[in-house]
């Protein structure tokens, strides 16, 4: 990733040139997370570079070699090497805090074993960021800053004489900076197999720049002065090339490294994102459910519902509500008759149009069944009227009747004549 172009007069741009020194390392990138910059330079001062940073992403370390000529560069290559081995996938700030005690014991045991020379030691501070979070683990006077919301706050604690001094209120943090005992560590990597690292672990949010450095850095200019630096400076890799060249300017008498890191994505959206998301989902899996449940209840109060209604020209059984949703009737037929809508009374017939609700299906065959024997009975009782009304009204009927009626008697009047004849 190239940075971006910064004008020479920009804020916080030091004087004193950074690009193209010898023995000089700048390092950037990014990715959807964060972004960074590293430069580290031999100063003004010092022969060689005992400085030495890791940039393995989200992993990110400082460590500042001392013990003599080339020792230190040794004891903090290996100290960043096995940080890096050792260092979590995630931000475990235990188990980062692990990983510096192991690179302890790697740089003990790379001194015992004739690599660089007895009594090499150097400092490490190492931050691994997961979205949000950030772990810690700290050994030396190396630092670690946030800059958030244009403030900047220093999360680390030197194991430093001239530390302790101020934590006891002898003397200021910037005279500090000055004082003749500055370069005595309390504790450091590389003397005593005992050592422990300082580690725990802080929250991080979209804008946060974290800031590593030597104490290259943080004895040449004051914590206010990098924080106007690093306000100043629009990328990582601008931040750590202004605040190398601010310590170059103010007299580089040591190494100087810096890392910066900027936060630019710390997860808390996509996860609100992510959450709202499942809430959706539940809502809409609830609202699915009760629509489930809902149709269940329908489709069986749908399929319990019987009535009678108008079949083409005949009574039909049906079995469901009458009427339609979405296009699909809500019934079936399931039963047919021969009953005929005409025979039945106006009023009936009406009521058959909107349907005429039955207990089940046998009370619907039982009720058809009764129009059956209505119609029938009706029908029975009209032709007896019929032929009641027609005997009255025509005489013809009754007469020939009559005459039908006594033929039997003159038939046997003449059988009984003839049989007298027949006597006598």
């Amino acid at each position: 990733m190239t940075a971006p172009l910064e004008p020479a007069n920009a804020p916080g741009r030091a004087e004193m040139p950074v690009e193209g020194r010898a023995g000089a390392d700048a390092v950037s990138g990014a990715n959807e997370f964060i972004s960074w910059g590293a430069r580290s330079d031999v100063g003004l001062v010092r022969g060689h570079n005992e400085d030495s940073f890791l940039l393995r992403t989200p992993l990110f370390v400082v460590s500042d070699g001392m013990g003599g000529h080339a020792a230190g560069e040794v004891a903090s290559s290996i100290a960043v090497e096995t940080i890096g081995e050792r260092a979590p996938g995630t931000a475990d700030d235990v188990l980062l805090g692990a990983a510096v005690e192991a690179a302890n014991a790697s740089v003990i045991a790379a001194a015992e074993a004739g690599i660089g020379k007895p009594g090499m030691g150097c400092t490490a501070t190492a931050v691994l960021i997961e979205k949000n979070k950030m772990a810690v683990a700290h050994v030396g006077d190396s630092r670690a800053y946030v800059l958030h919301h244009g403030t900047l706050v220093r999360i680390t604690h030197d194991h430093s004489y001239v530390e302790e001094l101020v934590d006891s209120g002898q003397i200021t943090a910037d005279e500090a900076r000055t004082h003749p005992s500055r370069s005595i560590i309390t504790r450091a990597l590389g003397s005593d197999p005992d050592m422990y690292a300082d580690h725990f672990s802080l929250e991080v949010n979209d804008g946060d720049r974290v800031i590593l450095c030597s104490d290259g850095l943080s004895s040449m200019i004051s914590d206010s002065e990098i924080e106007s630096v690093a306000v100043s400076s629009a990328t990582p890799q601008q931040a750590a090339d202004n605040l190398v060249a601010a310590a170059l300017t103010a007299g580089g008498a040591d190494n100087v490294t810096v890392v910066v890191v900027d936060v630019l994505n710390d997860g808390l959206a996509e996860a609100a994102r992510r959450r709202l998301f499942r809430r959706g989902a539940a809502f809409a899996g609830v609202f699915v459910g009760i629509v489930v449940v809902t149709l269940l209840v329908a489709l069986a109060f749908i399929r319990g519902e019987w009535y009678l209604g108008v079949n083409g020209t005949t009574v039909g059984l049906y079995r469901g509500v009458k009427g339609e949703f979405l296009g699909i009737s809500l019934s079936e037929l399931v039963g047919e008759s021969a009953v005929e809508i005409s025979d039945l009374p106006v009023s009936l017939q009406d009521q058959l149009e909107s349907g005429i609700r039955v207990a089940n299906e046998q009370a619907g065959r039982d009720t058809i069944d009764s129009y059956h024997q209505q119609i029938d009975a009706e029908k029975t009782r009209a032709a007896e009227l019929a032929e009641t009304t027609r005997s009255e009204t025509d005489p013809s009927a009754v007469a020939d009747s009559g005459g039908t009626e006594a033929s039997p008697g003159a038939e046997t009047e003449s059988d009984g004549t003839a049989s007298e004849n027949g006597g006598e």
